[in-house]
């Protein structure tokens, strides 16, 4: 007697359709948005809104992205299942767990521990075992993995450091929000498609979003000193 086949998310159905109808073309991406039950990744007392397509907010001060900025953005990677995929700002884990599938192996950088904790937790529940994460500041790249094929930052820079720019392969794909507005200006944020070629850099500005900032170092209650994690 042949095995049933396991019961879709008609919540997660939902979801898929509706980034079907905002533009997402890429059925690998949708299968992966699909898949990855974002129930997993929110607050508790948001739970009945998991499959909404918006943001939530987490603990930290930090925030889930929408769904559709999460599939944009990881369509946009045009991530390839032998690729090697840095994220900067784990946050719930929510897009690490999406590119999960996607791509040979995915690193992540999270500053504050707590985050990192919880989303390190949901990758062993689920069984992401592809999916390495370390504690540390997201804007020094992961130095020690480099060069990665595609590089992804969830939270918006004035500016991408060079840092990064300089751990993207021959050939790599990084997005970023970018941030741009000065003193006394609405702060505006657009996504950021660079390239690295054989010919240097390209960069494309693609659609809106409103990221949290990028913050530099570890949170004060997390410092390192003298190569180990000190309470100050």
């Amino acid at each position: 007697m042949a095995a049933e086949a396991p019961l879709r998310d008609t919540r997660a159905i939902a979801l898929v359709m509706a980034l079907r109808k905002q533009g997402i073309a890429d059925l690998r991406v949708l299968e992966a948005m699909e898949k990855t039950p974002r129930a997993a990744f929110v607050e508790e007392p948001f739970a009945p809104s998991a499959y909404e397509n918006s943001v939530l907010p987490i603990a930290c001060g930090q925030t889930i992205s929408q769904p559709y900025v999460v599939a944009y953005m990881t369509e946009a990677l045009e991530v390839g299942p032998r690729m090697r995929v840095l994220e900067i700002g784990t946050g719930s884990g929510y897009q690490a767990a999406v590119l999960s599938p996607l791509c040979r192996r995915v690193y992540t950088v999270e500053r504050h521990r707590p985050l990192l904790d919880g989303a390190r937790a949901r990758f062993e529940t689920l069984g992401l075992h592809n999916v390495v994460s370390k504690h540390g500041d997201g804007l020094k790249g992961w130095p020690e993995q480099a060069p990665f094929d595609r590089i992804l930052l969830a939270a918006a820079v004035e500016e991408v450091p060079e840092a990064l720019i300089d751990q993207l392969a021959p050939g790599g794909i990084l997005i970023a929000p970018v941030a741009n507005g000065g003193a006394g200006e609405s702060i505006s944020q657009h996504l950021t498609k660079i390239i690295r070629d054989e010919k240097g850099i390209t960069q494309q500005v693609l659609i809106p979003v409103m990221f949290v900032p990028m913050v530099p170092g570890l949170p004060q209650e997390a410092r390192k000193a003298d190569g180990k994690e000190q309470k100050i």
